[in-house]
């Protein structure tokens, strides 16, 4: 029997970095069991570029098709979780229909790093990894329930 597919939003206030490659990695490393949408409180004009590069050069993914997008789109969307990966996002969260499940993941926004422009790549590079990992993890969880 076949598990029905998974609805999940990815949830920040820019939408420009971390809930950008949260989505194309929840995308990619769960092979379709997953349709995935991200959006923000207060989204950016454009996903940062350090965000595109830390995906492609780390997970060998593309984010074409994707863009900043405002939460108020999905309001109406039942969802069957939503994952939150700031905590201004956790904590401003509206109520979807169904009341789906909320994880949240505190991620420091690598869009706020200082430094060289290789110092802040890094930033980013580690924010695709650790998304990477709690991603596996939580895919982990969902296959096992």
């Amino acid at each position: 029997m076949t598990r029905p597919r998974l609805n999940v939003l990815v949830l920040c206030t820019g939408n420009s970095a971390r809930s950008q490659m949260a989505e194309a990695i929840l995308r990619h490393e769960s092979g379709g069991r997953v349709r995935v949408e991200s959006a923000g409180t207060a989204p950016q004009p454009d996903i940062h570029p350090m965000a595109k590069a830390a995906v492609a050069r780390l997970l060998n993914l593309d984010m074409a098709g994707q863009y900043p997008k405002k939460l108020d789109r999905f309001l109406n969307d039942r969802f069957d979780e939503v994952i939150t990966v700031c905590d201004r996002a956790a904590e401003t969260c509206p109520i979807f229909p169904g009341h789906p499940a909320q994880t949240h993941w505190s991620l420091v926004d690598p869009a706020a790093a200082t430094g060289t422009d290789e110092e802040k790549q890094r930033a980013f590079d580690a924010t695709a990894t650790d998304l990477l990992s709690r991603i596996r993890s939580w895919l982990d969880l969902k296959a096992e329930s």
